[in-house]
């Protein structure tokens, strides 16, 4: 979902051990903000936001600024409805003069932004966007663009091969991501909770983390798992064998560019809608695509991501099951910070 399958270069224990200290002391999650040490935010995740802070300016409602998390370019039915064209063709008849794109490498960054008014729009995963919601933020829930969405629990080699053998070791994850929301449930399910120390690593570190052995495991995202798997690490997990536990993706708007817009959420919707369609009937060229973006394999692509995780309508019931399953954990573990109802969350569809 969110990475390319390898690392990005040797690191040194100390510099590691320094990231975890850093990412600790930047609230518990790094849920809601980005840590403001320039060590957990990208230089992509930096020059989008400067980038938009000169469309914010302008405060000219014509460009629609959109903000996703992920490769070089989106995926899914944003990713395809920029790529076929559908997005311009559509949005341009709505009197949006220029669409512009900021990739962000997590979604508490692309909370950021949403925060500081440099977007509209912000396709992420659930876990970052229930909890900005849940802080008071004012989005709005415009639909659910994939559900389902498999994390891993993966092994360094040589390693644990099962939860119990994970026992007063370290496991990674991305901190404020689905597979975070996963592994913390999984742990509780497992009882062992208090047994482990989780960190914080991004996905992009995760590969070279392994085989150093600075972890004993890595909750990953839904195409690094099968990936890894590929490449000799063992799997222990996977969200598929936990109902509830898998995650979704979101997109979202803020309140008051949907003041300005009113009709906005009505044709965005048939946009992505179109494009979900058209995904599914071009699977084969989607697939190619999709692995092109995200430097995986085109088999890995396929295993990652069967198409019925796509939803062709705005708010899958299967999906809004889950979501609500993670919303309610997120409040009964303290992570979210109020209760509110996604009815209320959700936009009214005409």
């Amino acid at each position: 979902m969110l990475s390319l399958p390898v690392g990005t270069g040797s690191i040194s224990k100390n510099k590691f051990t320094s990231r975890f200290s850093t990412s600790v002391a930047c609230l518990l999650l790094l849920l809601t903000t980005g840590c403001s040490q320039g060590e957990t935010k990208s230089a992509q995740s930096v020059e989008a936001v400067n980038v938009n802070n000169t469309v914010a300016a302008s405060n000219n409602i014509s460009t629609l600024r959109i903000g996703y998390v992920g490769s070089s370019e989106p995926t899914g039915p944003l990713g395809w409805a920029k790529k076929k064209g559908i997005l311009d063709r559509e949005l341009q008849k709505a009197g949006f003069k220029n669409i512009t794109f900021a990739r962000f490498p997590n979604g508490p960054d692309l909370n950021e932004a949403l925060v500081a008014g440099q977007l509209d729009v912000g396709s992420l995963g659930d876990t970052p966007a229930i909890v900005l919601r849940a802080r008071g933020q004012e989005t709005r829930l415009l639909r659910i663009t994939q559900f389902n969405t498999t994390a891993w629990l993966v092994a360094k080699k040589n390693g644990a091969r099962s939860l119990a053998e994970l026992k007063g070791q370290k496991i990674a994850t991305q901190k404020g991501s689905y597979m975070h929301r996963y592994l913390l449930g999984l742990l509780a399910e497992a009882k062992i909770a208090k047994d482990v120390k989780v960190v914080h690593l991004m996905t992009t570190e995760a590969k070279a983390a392994l085989e150093r052995g600075d972890v004993a495991a890595y909750a990953t995202s839904s195409d690094l798992g099968p990936f890894l798997k590929s490449q000799g690490f063992p799997v222990i997990d996977s969200s598929a064998n936990h109902k509830g536990l898998s995650g979704t993706s979101l997109v979202v708007a803020t309140e008051s560019f949907l003041a300005k817009q009113p009709d906005f959420s009505h044709k965005f919707n048939a946009i992505l809608t179109e494009a979900a369609k058209d995904l599914k009937a071009n699977s084969e060229e989607y697939y190619q695509y999709h692995a092109q973006i995200t430097k995986y394999p085109i088999d890995i692509i396929k295993v990652s991501l069967p198409l019925k995780q796509i939803s062709e309508e705005p708010l899958p019931v299967e999906g809004v099951k889950l979501l609500e399953g993670t919303k309610n954990f997120l409040v009964s573990q303290g992570l979210a910070k109020s209760n509110f109802q996604l009815t209320d969350w959700a936009i009214k569809e005409k």
